[in-house]
């Protein structure tokens, strides 16, 4: 299996059959061999460097109600919360101090938070910390809007796709739902001049390898700035809270071929990673992984944006335990970095 993993090294890609043969040998060797060079693809990039995003996950309201999510339309039990402008710079100005320089402003798709409303928050931020990047994911709107958000300042768009499989998408979400309506945002997204991320949940109900490759192809083919996968984690109160979670070393084998096909990607190890399995962030650095996005938001909310359970909401998810999270990368050979962070040969003209 060596000369499939360095002839997508070579190539950044594969023909189906042969990502099939990949995605599906479980040998503890393949995945090494695999996690290992995409390691040195990262590093070759971007050196032993990660970078870190202050998430500021600042409304739980959704008007969605995808099957997956904790957050849904459906689920009453979840207690609701917005967080207003001042509550927002004062997350800024707390990560700022940690040395943060990319703020990440996450939410369900809320209605209340309009385009004026959202405007307002992005020019704020960005004329008290001039010097740093401002991520929004905050779901699908339409042209207009992204557009008068990048205009306001916004640099990034995290969107992900969940999944490029028509038939599984529709069995992960509603009927108002489309897969095409997800893409062309990312298209549009693209246009506009954001850099863009994307990305699905590995090991999601009724995912097939057949849908991952669909993945893998739509992924190289948008060619984003930005990949955000992780395993799915059910939640109780959704409709797929039975299923099992999904894998570890799925995940960290789809992290290193998505670095292989993409050697510039900037490439989360995700919060879900790290629910897991307790050292899963640093496992998806070792697999290719530069970006770790800590938790900027209140101490009283973060148990609230519950997208799925035993979330980490404590401890070194807490961005108050940053000095931890250096050294727990420390340990592995990499170094947190004060930075941007943005992507390589990026030009926002």
């Amino acid at each position: 299996m060596k000369d499939l993993v360095l002839k997508l090294k070579e190539n950044h890609f594969l023909n189906d059959e042969e990502f099939k043969r990949l995605i599906e040998d479980e040998r503890e060797e393949t995945l090494g061999f695999l996690n290992k060079t995409a390691s040195s693809v990262s590093k070759s990039v971007y050196d032993n460097k990660i970078y870190i995003r202050g998430l500021i996950e600042f409304t739980n309201y959704c008007k969605n109600d995808c099957y997956y999510c904790g957050i849904r339309k459906s689920n009453s039990n979840a207690e609701r919360y917005r967080l207003n402008l001042e509550q927002i710079l004062d997350c800024c100005e707390t990560g700022y101090n940690l040395g943060f320089r990319t703020f990440v402003l996450q939410g369900g798709e809320d209605g209340f938070f309009t385009d004026e409303k959202m405007v307002e928050i992005i020019k704020a931020i960005k004329r008290n910390y001039p010097d740093c990047a401002l991520t929004l994911s905050i779901g699908e709107r339409g042209y207009d809007s992204y557009k008068a958000f990048f205009d306001a300042g916004a640099d990034r768009y995290l969107l992900r796709h969940e999944t490029a499989d028509c038939e599984h998408y529709s069995r992960l979400h509603p009927n108002n739902l489309s897969l095409q309506n997800r893409m062309d945002c990312l298209y549009n997204l693209k246009e506009i001049g954001f850099q863009v991320g994307c990305g699905f949940m590995v090991g999601s109900p009724y995912q097939t390898t057949d849908s991952l490759i669909k993945d893998l192809k739509f992924i190289k083919e948008l060619n984003p700035h930005m990949v955000g996968i992780g395993p799915f984690v059910p939640h109780n109160a959704t409709p797929f809270k039975g299923f099992e979670q999904g894998s570890l070393n799925l995940t960290l084998k789809l992290l290193s071929i998505i670095r292989l096909m993409l050697p510039n990607v900037l490439l989360p190890a995700t919060t879900a990673l790290g629910t897991i399995d307790a050292t899963g962030r640093e496992k998806g650095i070792l697999a290719g992984a530069n970006v770790v996005m800590p938790n900027l938001s209140p101490r009283d909310v973060r148990k609230k944006y519950l997208l799925y359970d035993n979330k980490i909401c404590t401890g070194d998810e807490a961005a108050e335990c940053v000095l931890s999270l250096k050294s727990r990368m420390n340990s592995i050979g990499y170094e947190v970095v004060t930075s941007r962070g943005d992507y390589k040969n990026y030009n926002k003209e």
